[in-house]
């Protein structure tokens, strides 16, 4: 086992019409389909789409950071 770890960070957005809490649940869902050793997730934007005066969706963009395979 390595005494130090090599991380990289991709950007995803997340949708829900529920909350916040669910686009990013749905997003990280989505990420861990193709992307392995996923570690955290940082939160830096929230946006949604308003459909008749109302939240049409809720959209969170997220930054997920994973490990290098092998570091």
């Amino acid at each position: 086992m390595s005494d130090h770890h090599v991380y990289k960070k991709v950007e995803i957005v997340g949708s829900s019409r529920k909350s916040v809490e669910d686009a990013i649940d749905n997003a990280i869902a989505e990420c861990g389909k193709s992307v392995s050793n996923m570690e955290w997730f940082e939160v830096v934007e929230t946006r949604g789409h308003i459909a008749n005066g109302q939240v049409g969706h809720y959209q969170v963009v997220l930054k997920i950071g994973f490990r290098i395979e092998n570091s």
